[in-house]
């Protein structure tokens, strides 16, 4: 029996689906990675991976894994796992994209809403026991209805934010490194270019892929060209944007508000500026986070790890030329 390393503990009916095919050594801590070198260590007797975006599975990994055949990534992204040495030493990588476009979704317009209406601030307001009265210039916030929305990247997730922009009667802009006619159609959305688009949205929800060219994508130099009344939203990757920058923007009240659910490092340091200021919402990245997301992300991941160790193809390969070698 093929023996595989978990990182972190998934939903059971798919963790019982896997013990039903392979001996499997867990990770026992919910909420708290693996060491780096517990990896590589666990990696020497294994022929199958499964791991989490928060796992660096690096070259130090890639060569203890002698036995290893398939590293199957439970998320949608995979830019922790450097799939080009993986390739040259001819083990599979798997992903499980497409399950969470409506969960991220849902949760970047619970952000959006969120920072709009000032509801954390509120509750916190609440809790504090500082409500008084009802008053007339309490926790004022700005309206969605009828505002604009702006959308960096419309693949399926940002083209989710969009539909549900849609049914608020929001007037649609997107920018993306290519048009996407189809959708325009679908949705009556306008493509700009990113500095119109930063100029005249209401809203502007970040859903790039994170590059070497997009890191730090929206900077101070692209938040001065928003409105004092914009908010910005990023459930992408958190280095798509300029924390710092950000912090100075929010703490000057050069764009009204902002939703976080990604960071540059991840989890938030203690002292980070972010974290002293009220217009801003923070998640601890939970944008896939419902029960039915995350067993199916798991169910996925396992079907993807158990095909590719009995030499199948699996649903969700990252480089299938692995397959022909």
């Amino acid at each position: 029996m093929a023996k595989v390393y978990v990182t972190r503990p998934i939903a059971e009916e798919a963790l019982t689906a896997l013990r039903a095919e392979v001996e499997v050594e867990l990770w026992p801590e919910p909420e708290v990675p693996p060491p780096h070198e517990v990896i590589v260590e666990q990696v020497r007797a294994a022929e199958g991976l499964l791991c989490l975006l928060t796992d660096s599975i690096d070259a130090a990994v890639l060569s203890a894994g002698e036995r290893l055949r398939v590293i199957s990534n439970c998320a949608v992204g995979y830019d922790n796992v450097d799939v080009a040495a993986a390739t040259a030493r001819g083990i599979l990588v798997c992903n499980t994209p497409g399950v969470l476009t409506e969960t991220t979704a849902d949760l970047a317009w619970a952000l959006l809403m969120s920072a709009a209406r000032r509801t954390a601030e509120g509750d916190g307001y609440l809790r504090a026991g500082k409500w008084q009265s009802w008053s007339p210039q309490l926790l004022l916030g700005q309206d969605v209805y009828g505002a604009a929305l702006g959308v960096v990247g419309l693949g399926r997730i940002g083209a989710a934010v969009a539909r549900r922009g849609k049914g608020f009667g929001m007037r649609l802009l997107y920018t993306d490194v290519e048009r996407k006619p189809e959708v325009e159609r679908e949705l009556d959305i306008e493509y700009v270019d990113l500095e119109t688009l930063l100029h005249t949205a209401d809203f502007v929800s970040l859903h790039a892929p994170l590059t070497d060219d997009t890191v730090h994508f929206i900077g101070a130099e692209e938040l001065a060209l928003m409105k004092p009344t914009a908010i910005l939203v990023n459930t992408a990757r958190g280095p798509l944007v300029d924390q710092r920058a950000l912090a100075e923007a929010l703490r000057e009240r050069r764009i009204f508000a902002a939703g976080l659910d990604v960071f540059e490092s991840e989890p938030i340091p203690m002292d980070d500026p972010l974290l002293a200021l009220e217009n801003v919402v923070l998640l601890p990245h939970v944008g896939s986070a419902s029960v039915a997301t995350r067993t199916l992300m798991a169910k996925m991941a396992v079907e993807n790890l158990v095909a590719g160790l009995r030499g199948q193809r699996p649903p969700h390969p990252v480089n299938p030329e692995v397959l022909s070698s």
